[in-house]
């Protein structure tokens, strides 16, 4: 008996989760195919449901009736047709959202950072983009009635600001083992645009083995201001983002983690910038703009506070709010 209900929670789990990729062996396609699809980097259902049949046909050994076949397998598994916005409405009113530490940013946000979608920090430098991460690396790890995402966290470093002691700090104001909290990060430094994108893959392996809530890459755009230079490359540069971040958002919707990236901004040097009250906007142009579901811009406050500006949301209105960085964190101004 005993084992009966083990046998119906696990697959219960499995059901909540995505679906392993093994799944596609009970129904027609070869072992030896879905070998080829996981050194691929194809770990869930999801991930080969929602590819284009380019990608798949990219793969050696795949053949075009092998491709169809695969495809169909997986979409008969995944639910890709149309529903109603009743259920869609009940899905959504499910969604975790993960605390930013900060109760007027929380009220800003209308709970925290939403799972399964993109949230982009932009400001410049000293604004608090970083701290907010380092903060949302811990929160996340906290239990859902608390404001955390029950899960771990990835983070991706491409300026070589992650500083674990600043985890600890935060994981001691919430009376969470130090330990266990760095135990829970996985962290990789990334040192070009094509090791960024690389680290994906490895990060997507990973997430089909445990439960990440949070995907960190701070920031998403520095490698790209240096590995292209001048209008030449402008085709490239954008081209490469624009895979990078579709990639994101292929993670956030197959495991349904929440995927902050931070931006840089540009001062605009051309005569416009005279008429504009604030001459800085973020850099990746429309390419990041399109791939962020919601843009948050961080500016520099009195002292240790800030103030975080909605600037582009589905269904957030514009506003602000104003947060500090404090010495356990991201918390509230103190008046």
């Amino acid at each position: 008996m005993a084992m009966q209900v083990e046998q119906q929670h696990e697959e219960l789990e499995e059901e909540i989760g995505p679906l392993s990729i093994h799944k596609l062996e009970s129904h027609g396609i070869s072992a030896n195919d879905v070998k080829k699809l996981t050194e691929a980097g194809f770990h869930t259902v999801e991930a080969v449901a929602y590819a284009p049949k380019k990608e798949l046909l990219n793969i050696k050994g795949i053949s075009e009736a092998k491709a169809d076949k695969i495809l169909n397998e997986a979409q008969k598994l995944i639910p890709m047709g149309f529903t109603t916005a009743t259920l869609f409405h009940q899905q959504r009113s499910e969604i975790i959202q993960v605390t930013t530490g900060s109760k007027e940013l929380d009220k800003l946000l209308q709970g925290g950072i939403e799972t399964g979608s993109i949230t982009e920090i932009f400001g410049e430098f000293r604004t608090g983009k970083t701290q907010l991460c380092h903060t949302l690396a811990v929160t996340c790890q906290l239990p859902i009635d608390n404001g955390g995402g029950e899960g771990k966290c990835l983070y991706i470093d491409t300026e070589g600001t992650f500083r674990p002691e600043r985890l600890l700090a935060v994981s001691e104001r919430y009376g969470l083992s130090g330990q266990d909290v760095l135990d829970n990060v996985a962290y990789a430094r990334a040192y070009n645009t094509d090791h960024q994108s690389q680290l994906l893959l490895q990060a997507s392996a990973m997430m089909a083995e445990s439960r990440y809530a949070l995907l960190i890459v701070d920031s998403a755009t520095a490698l790209y201001r240096t590995d292209y230079s001048g209008r030449g490359e402008l085709a490239a540069r954008q081209m490469h983002l624009a895979r990078f971040l579709r990639t994101l958002l292929r993670l956030a919707d197959e495991f349904g983690c929440a995927v902050v990236i931070t931006n840089q901004v540009v001062a605009q040097v051309d005569g416009a910038a005279m008429f504009s009250s604030d001459p800085k906007k973020p850099i990746g142009g429309h390419i990041v703009a399109h791939a962020s579901t919601t843009r948050l811009y961080l500016r520099k406050g009195r002292g240790e506070t800030r103030i975080c500006k909605i600037y582009d949301s589905p269904c957030l209105p514009e506003a602000e709010a104003m947060f500090a960085i404090l010495a356990d964190g991201v918390g509230d101004a103190k008046d």
